[in-house]
């Protein structure tokens, strides 16, 4: 049985990912506060995994292998576009492994609609407030370091092209 206050748990998993209104900072102590809801990492897995399948599918055409994100045991896209008007990058992406669905979810959450210099000079502490990092297998971790870096490189990218 679990113990998780389901409504918490269902307001947050159908929370849309775009927090166009809110700084990365604001963001993660947001998901620092949802995070805390729960003592049993078993909820916090299951919260990850709610979020995971709240998470709207990748279209197909962005599952190739650009997007594919190196270093990560299951499959994993990331795919960018950069929006010249407000000069933010949009995120979105995929995972075959239910687990770290929800953990494509949270980092896309984060680094959603902000631009290539908010996203390169955040620091991302709310993998370690909420106790990710102890959490997850090496692979997992590794994985997630992975996605965090092929974000920022998409950052650099953007800012590099944006500067030319």
């Amino acid at each position: 049985m679990l113990h998780w206050p389901m409504p918490h748990l269902r307001k947050i998993a159908n929370r849309k990912i775009v927090n166009i209104y809110m700084t990365i900072n604001e963001i993660q102590d947001e998901i620092i506060d949802e995070f805390s809801a729960f003592d049993d990492w078993m909820d916090k897995y299951q919260m990850l995994i709610e979020l995971g399948n709240s998470l709207e599918p990748l279209a197909e055409q962005y599952k190739t292998p650009q997007n594919l994100i190196e270093g990560c045991q299951s499959r994993v896209w990331i795919q960018a576009d950069f929006d010249e008007s407000t000069r933010q990058i949009h995120f979105t992406g995929d995972s075959d492994a239910v687990i770290v669905k929800g953990l494509v979810s949270l980092i896309i959450r984060v680094m959603n609609d902000h631009t290539p210099d908010e996203i390169l000079q955040s620091e991302l502490y709310f993998i370690e407030r909420i106790g990710l990092r102890e959490h997850l297998s090496p692979t997992r971790s590794n994985g997630l370091l992975a996605m965090v870096k092929q974000m920022r490189v998409y950052a650099l990218a953007f800012k590099a092209k944006e500067n030319n």
